[in-house]
């Protein structure tokens, strides 16, 4: 059974069609949208601050989201994968959105619509990545614009095989 605890007098709210992991753990003010799923050993953790997911969020297996006490909370919108081991901490994530694999954004950063934090980037606190675009790097800088392929082929892809696969563990 995955840990799905209230703190501080406030309980995670995960609609019926979402998918939790056994091992995942869930704790405090977090309000999940639509069509969530989170994976193994992922840690979503709404004990200092909220946590809201829009609709269809995936966040996939190790990866942790988390806020800053009484200063950062974490918002996510719709229709965005959180990848493995990736740290979300304390910003907000706008719609169709795509982070990849062990990338990590701090604090008071803005990751706008339409856009692809690529794997093991470190978006740095206070950071405001601009709509349509692709950052990379230690710390991340913008790269290039993303193609309307690449908001198809990975963005909206990633996150319906997530719906998809959450559905294979619901049989």
């Amino acid at each position: 059974m995955p840990v799905i605890k209230s703190v501080r007098g406030k309980s995670p709210q995960i609609p019926e069609d979402c998918f939790v992991a056994e091992n995942a753990t869930i704790v405090g003010e977090v309000n999940m949208g639509k069509q969530c799923s989170v994976w193994f050993s992922a840690v979503v953790r709404g004990d200092v601050n909220f946590i809201k997911m829009g609709n269809k969020v995936n966040v996939q297996d190790g990866a942790v989201i988390h806020g800053t006490f009484e200063t950062s909370p974490t918002t996510i919108g719709n229709n965005v994968s959180i990848g493995h081991n990736a740290l979300v901490h304390g910003c907000t994530i706008h719609d169709n959105v795509l982070i990849g694999m062990g990338a990590i954004v701090m604090d008071d950063c803005v990751v706008e619509s339409n856009s692809i934090i690529a794997a093991g980037a470190v978006v740095t606190k206070n950071t405001r990545v601009e709509a349509g675009s692709i950052y990379a790097g230690v710390p991340a800088k913008k790269v290039k614009d993303i193609s309307e392929e690449l908001i198809s082929g990975e963005i909206d892809r990633i996150a319906n095989n997530y719906i998809k696969y959450s559905g294979w563990f619901k049989e």
